[in-house]
């Protein structure tokens, strides 16, 4: 539902649940949100192996529009910057979130990884997931169990990983 706004709706809309759940990460009003997406861009494009113009054209906006939005002289819709981060070979709905959450710095460093292709799966069916299995304890859910909910998950993972890494180890001794 999110991404159906405009950036600048979307970017007020986060900006006021932030006040109003009292969340952790900084505060952005629209204007710094522009910013930090117009830097997080710019990352993409810097790193995406591909001519600006080749971005531009993959992204279906004009290259000198392309320029205004990296230098943030150009508020950003949601979908246009998705197109941007699409042509980049990044995940767009994950290293969004990620900006306009303050997390700016890992938006950069995942956006063109198998952690930013997770987060982009996760954020997706995250909520159809928790909508079948929570049903109508909906309204139960407090907002102050975000962050030890976020810490269970992240536990949760590294162990994934570390019985899988085992297990390619017992495979491999087994042969």
């Amino acid at each position: 539902m999110f991404f159906l706004f405009s950036y600048s709706q979307g970017a007020r809309y986060a900006f006021e649940s932030t006040i109003t759940s009292k969340r952790r990460f900084p505060v952005h009003d629209p204007d710094q949100s522009n910013e930090i997406l117009a830097r997080t861009l710019t990352h993409a494009v810097k790193h995406a192996g591909k001519p600006r113009h080749q971005i531009a054209r993959e992204a279906g906006i004009h290259r000198e529009t392309l320029h205004r939005v990296m230098r943030g002289d150009r508020p950003i819709a949601v979908d246009e910057a998705s197109r941007i981060l699409l042509a980049c070979g990044a995940s767009p709905h994950a290293t969004i979130t990620l900006a306009i959450a303050g997390q700016e710095q890992l938006a950069c460093e995942w956006m063109q990884s198998a952690m930013g292709e997770f987060l982009e799966s996760f954020l997706s069916v995250l909520p159809l997931h928790l909508d079948r299995t929570l049903g109508r304890r909906i309204p139960d859910v407090r907002p102050r169990w975000a962050n030890g909910t976020s810490q269970l998950v992240a536990r949760m993972l590294a162990k994934h990983i570390d019985d899988f890494a085992e297990r390619d180890i017992g495979a491999g001794l087994d042969r």
